[in-house]
């Protein structure tokens, strides 16, 4: 897996104080790629789904997505922005 882009989320809640990036990738999420994920948090995986869903919250931010979509969406909670540097370290990693 290999981030291509890293965009803005039209789905901010700037309201709220959290801000979304759309992490777009050269090929699909798939079970080993949310599987390699997991220590980013405490996740919830529901592969009974059509498209299986899974999400890693922390109390800095929160990943959710799509097994099978070529992106997955982080929101960050504004006051704490650097843990955003934390998980693209991370990412990085497993590329």
């Amino acid at each position: 897996m290999k981030i291509v882009e890293i965009i803005p989320s039209r789905e901010n809640c700037v309201e709220a104080g959290w801000y979304a990036y759309d992490y777009m990738l050269d090929k699909p999420v798939d079970k080993q790629l949310i599987d390699a994920l997991r220590p980013l948090g405490s996740m919830t995986y529901l592969g009974m789904l059509r498209k299986p869903f899974f999400k890693i919250d922390t109390a800095e931010y929160s990943i959710k997505g799509l097994e099978g979509d070529s992106f997955f969406r982080i929101a960050v909670d504004d006051q704490r922005r650097e843990s955003l540097e934390k998980v693209n370290a991370f990412l990085e990693t497993l590329e």
